[in-house]
């Protein structure tokens, strides 16, 4: 394995294209509406390795938190389909998967000594320096993860750290060299946006129904799913002043004020004789949840209806992804907080998805169409026009002056300026993510005296970009690639 590694280690390098495991405090993002495939439990299967919908949603939240940094906390979900927020995680995870089913073909593993080396050097399970398996425990827990669902996430992860691991080489002197032209340059350009609100399209009812028919798979309905549920509301216990003392002794780390200072016994008083509470309502929610399986409800107990789908359910979308996951050989949800209450949810009957009919489908389809047929048009028009258009002249930029582009918000000129330094044309036009597309004319080039943009990073970052390029596509010819939703 080492000599194939190694004969193709130009492919794989240590990049940051793996996302990090988000588990303390990571804002939970949902994306709204997308169609469902047939294969229930999974969104794609990449050679023998599933994707499932958690990840996904893990993958599209760490995006969409990394885009709202960038934008100061003012990105928002229109933002992320015009990004395509949804397309870019479901890639980065067929990527990792791809890196996995190499890493099995080999027979690689993390170890428990391995996975424990790094559990052990996170400082948010430390107490006093020293990991603690209670604070572990706890922290986890407030996270929404067990502790058997974060071990293996890691594992994952460090599994595909260990293979590109095995495969890298830092950046040579030789390779900085060569590469100091090719970064140290800065372009001054003209340039012209042309933007999809540019084109004015009304279709008929033949191209709709034409278009319909050819992607009838793409307009589906979501499945719905009938539901039962049982709630069980906040308990107030009187706990003996030696659990309380045991739990403050226990937790104590936890138990701050907004400088960071452990309260005192005295002081944390409320919030343990809330946390001893909610224990205790936990603890009769789980009796609820035997009777409940059992059919063995007490009187007075009544369990309530609801229908849930993608787009319309009574609950928060992390629990409504989790009764989605519910099927005849698993219909019972254990409890799950919301609000103050607990929640037990029973599946009472699933209808999958169906193909819809034109009426049903028709304002997706006008919406494929207007984007299809937007983008065909700006690409003609960009064809007929980049090598006489008038546009708008810059300084000199650098691939770090993605913010300098008037027009253009700090993403797309990220974007637009890495795909403008790797062509090879003086003239030439650019599509975007977001469907905008540049025009553009190198009108002067010229050499930077600052070597630095060169670096070891640089040029180990530019090696990454081959991963895409290189071993990526090898994988896919060699582990099928599955893709189960619809839209992405």
């Amino acid at each position: 394995m080492i000599t194939w590694m190694q004969r193709h280690r130009k492919y794989l390098v240590i990049t940051i294209w793996i996302s990090t495991i988000a588990f303390i405090g990571a804002g939970f993002v949902g994306w709204g509406q997308y169609n469902y495939g047939d294969k229930a439990g999974a969104v794609a299967k990449v050679g023998s390795i599933s994707i499932t919908s958690a990840e996904l949603q893990k993958s599209y939240s760490n995006l969409f938190n990394q885009y709202n940094q960038l934008f100061q906390g003012k990105f928002d979900e229109k933002q992320a389909q015009q990004f395509g927020l949804q397309r870019q995680a479901l890639r980065q995870l067929v990527n990792q998967a791809l890196v996995l089913n190499l890493a099995n073909s080999y027979g690689m593993i993390i170890t428990d000594e391995e996975l424990w080396n790094v559990i052990k050097s996170q400082p948010a399970f430390a107490k006093d320096g020293t990991f603690d398996k209670t604070i572990y425990a706890e922290t986890l827990k407030q996270s929404h993860l067990s502790i058997k669902e974060y071990e293996e996430s890691m594992k994952k992860e460090l599994l595909i750290q260990k293979t590109l691991f095995l495969l890298s080489s830092g950046a040579k002197p030789i390779e900085e060299k060569a590469m100091l032209n090719a970064l140290g340059v800065a372009d001054k350009i003209s340039y012209k946006i042309l933007s999809p609100s540019m084109i004015s399209l009304t279709p008929t009812e033949t191209e709709l129904k034409a278009l319909w028919e050819k992607n009838q798979q793409k307009f589906k309905t979501s499945p719905s799913y009938e539901v039962s549920y049982v709630s069980q509301k906040p308990l107030s216990t009187t706990p003996s002043a030696k659990e309380i003392s045991d739990y403050y002794d226990t937790n104590r780390q936890m138990l701050k004020d907004a400088s960071g200072k452990v309260l005192s016994l005295n002081d944390a008083q409320g919030t343990i004789l809330a946390a001893l509470n909610d224990k205790a309502t936990e603890k009769e929610s789980l009796r609820l949840y035997i009777d409940y399986k059992k059919g063995a409800l007490k009187s007075g107990v009544t369990a309530q209806k609801a229908t849930v789908t993608a787009e319309a359910s009574p609950f928060e979308p992390e629990l409504t992804k989790e009764i989605m996951s519910l099927n005849d050989q698993k219909p019972f949800l254990k409890p799950r907080k919301v609000g103050n209450d607990y929640i037990i949810v029973k599946l009472d009957k699933m209808s999958p998805a169906r193909a819809k009919t034109y009426e049903e489908a028709k304002t997706d389809v006008i919406a494929l169409y207007m984007s299809e047929a937007k983008k065909t048009k700006l690409q003609e028009l960009a064809q007929n026009s980049y090598k006489t258009f008038s546009g708008t002249a810059t300084d000199f930029l650098t691939r770090k002056d993605n913010a300098k582009i008037a027009g253009l918000s700090a993403p797309e000129g990220a974007e637009f300026l890495s795909k403008l330094f790797a062509s090879k044309q003086k003239q030439g036009f650019i599509t975007l993510e977001s469907g905008n597309v540049i025009m553009y004319n190198v009108l002067e080039q010229k050499l930077l005296q600052d070597k630095t943009l060169a670096d070891g990073n640089a040029v180990l970052k530019l090696k990454g970009n081959l991963l895409d390029q290189g071993l990526i596509k090898t994988l896919e010819s060699k582990y099928p690639v599955e893709i189960y939703v619809e839209g992405i």
